[in-house]
C-alpha cells in the first residue's frame, strides 16, 4: 500500500485566516467566541446567541474582506463556505508549493472538499424571495452555491486539477472523512497528491434555532462568550457554533521526496464505525468512537500504548465529552492500566474556535499535524474542574495552558449526527 504525507496546510478560523496566525492565538490561549445578539434582529431573540465567528476585517490583520482574498466575481459565484474552501486550499498549496502545469501533474492531482450543511443562506433567502415574488426572483447561481461539491468543483477549475473531483457530507465527521477519504485515493493510485478538507458558514438563525430544539447548544454564557465553549469542564452545557475552513495537501511519500517537499506527518490510519445508537445522541459507552480509534491504529500498526497525544471531537456537551473520555480510557489502558490515566494528553480545541461542524474535522487535524510537527500540545480552555463525575476524568487535558510534550503518535477524532465516527492516525516522520 502506497504511503501518504501531509505537505501543505492551511485554515480559516474564529482565529483568524492562516495557519500560522490561528495556531499561535490557540498556543496563546485566545478565544475567537463571540456575540452574535447584535448580529440581527431575529438572533437576539435566540436561546444561544454567540458563535465562533471569522471576524471581518482587513487581509493584512487576518480578517475576513472577500474583495481582497478572492478573485473577481467569485463572491457571487461561490457560497460563503466555498469562498472558505478557496482560501484555505490556495494557502495549503502554496505552503506545498504544489503548482503543476505539466498535464501528467494535473491529471494525477485531486481535490475532495465537503461541507455538513452548505449554504444554508442561500436556501433561506431564496426561498423566501421565491414565495413573495415567485420564479424571477430566483437566481440562476442558486443551485451551484447550494450544492456541497461545488466547494471541490471551485478549487479543482482554479488550479486545473483534474484528478478525483469528491465531496463528502457527514455531518460534523465531514472534515475528517474527507481526509480519510482522500489519503485512500492516493493509497490506491487514483492519485498522487489530493486537496482535502472542509467547509462550514451557518451561521444563520435557523441554524442556530435548529440546533437550540435540538438542545445541542450551549446557553448560559451569553454575557460571557468566551467562557461558553468548556469541553469536559463539569459545568459544559452544549457547543458552540463556529464556522470557518481547514484544508491538507496529502501527498504520495516517494512523490514528496522526490520534488524535496516538507512533510510534516504521514497519514498512518484511518478508522471508522457507526454508533447505531441514535440520530443525536451518543452511546454512553463510546463504543462507536472505541471502534474508529482502533480501526485507526490497527491500520497504521500502533498499539494503543504508544499513542501521545488525542485531538478530542469534544464538543463541550455533557454526554458527548464523558462517552469519548470513556472510550480514549478504555482502549488506551485497559482494564488493568486504569491508574496511568493521568498519563494521557488530550485536549479539545473547540474551547477556542467552537464547533465547526463539517470544518471541524479537518481544522482539528491541521491542529494535530501542528502539535505532532512542533511537539506542542493545544490547550483546552475553559477548564475549570474535569467531570463529571471527576474521578472518571482524570486525563491530562492541557488545561488552559498549551505544554511541551514530544510527540510521535497523534490521533484526531470526528463524531457526527447519525452515529457516524471518524479517527485519523498521523505519526512523525
Amino acid at each position: 500500500m502506497r504511503k501518504v504525507v501531509v505537505t501543505g496546510l492551511g485554515l480559516v478560523t474564529p482565529l483568524g485566516i492562516g495557519v500560522r496566525r490561528t495556531w499561535k492565538r490557540l498556543l496563546d490561549g485566545q478565544c475567537g467566541i463571540v456575540s452574535v445578539k447584535n448580529k440581527g434582529p431575529q438572533f437576539g431573540s435566540l436561546p444561544s446567541q454567540i458563535a465562533g465567528l471569522v471576524h471581518e476585517g482587513k487581509k493584512d490583520d487576518g480578517g475576513w474582506n472577500a474583495k481582497e482574498w478572492l478573485g473577481p466575481g467569485d463572491e457571487r459565484r461561490m457560497a460563503r463556505f466555498a469562498q472558505y474552501a478557496m482560501v484555505a486550499s490556495e494557502e495549503a498549496l502554496k505552503d506545498a508549493e504544489w503548482s503543476p502545469t505539466k498535464e501528467e501533474d494535473l491529471e494525477s492531482s485531486g481535490v475532495y472538499m465537503g461541507s455538513g450543511i452548505g449554504s444554508l443562506d442561500d436556501v433561506y433567502d431564496t426561498t423566501v424571495a421565491f414565495e413573495k415574488g415567485g420564479y424571477r426572483k430566483v437566481s440562476p447561481l442558486f443551485v451551484p452555491r447550494l450544492l456541497i461539491n461545488l466547494a471541490a468543483g471551485h478549487v479543482s477549475m482554479r488550479f486545473g486539477f483534474k484528478g478525483p473531483n469528491h465531496a463528502a457530507t457527514t455531518a460534523c465527521t465531514t472534515g475528517a472523512h474527507s481526509i480519510g477519504d482522500a489519503a485512500r485515493l492516493i493509497q490506491f493510485g487514483d492519485a498522487d497528491v489530493m486537496v482535502a478538507g472542509g467547509a462550514e458558514s451557518c451561521i444563520h438563525p435557523l441554524a442556530i434555532a435548529g440546533f437550540s430544539r435540538a438542545r445541542s447548544l450551549a446557553t448560559d454564557w451569553n454575557d460571557k462568550p468566551t467562557e461558553a465553549s468548556r469541553p469536559f469542564d463539569r459545568d459544559r452545557a452544549g457547543f458552540v457554533i463556529g464556522e470557518g475552513a481547514g484544508v491538507v495537501v496529502l501527498e504520495e511519500i516517494e512523490h514528496a521526496k522526490k520534488r524535496g517537499a516538507r512533510i510534516y506527518a504521514e497519514v498512518s490510519g484511518y478508522g471508522l464505525s457507526s454508533d447505531a445508537y441514535h440520530m443525536t445522541a451518543p452511546r454512553e459507552d463510546g463504543h462507536g468512537p472505541f471502534l474508529a480509534m482502533k480501526h485507526a491504529l490497527r491500520h497504521a500498526g500502533i498499539k494503543p500504548g504508544s499513542v501521545d497525544y488525542i485531538n478530542a471531537h469534544a464538543t463541550s456537551t455533557s454526554l458527548g465529552d464523558a462517552a469519548e473520555n470513556r472510550a480514549i480510557k478504555d482502549l488506551l489502558l485497559g482494564e488493568d492500566g486504569k491508574e496511568r490515566a493521568s498519563e494521557i494528553n488530550i485536549s479539545s480545541t473547540k474551547g477556542a474556535i467552537g464547533h465547526l461542524l463539517g470544518a471541524s474535522g479537518s481544522v482539528e487535524a491541521v491542529f494535530t499535524v501542528l502539535a505532532l510537527y512542533h511537539n506542542a500540545l493545544p490547550p483546552t480552555l475553559n477548564l475549570e474542574m474535569p467531570g463529571d463525575p471527576p474521578e472518571d476524568f482524570n486525563c491530562n487535558y492541557v488545561a488552559k495552558t498549551a505544554q511541551q510534550k514530544e510527540i510521535k503518535v497523534a490521533l484526531s477524532n470526528s463524531f457526527g449526527f447519525g452515529g457516524t465516527n471518524a479517527s485519523l492516525c498521523f505519526t512523525k516522520m
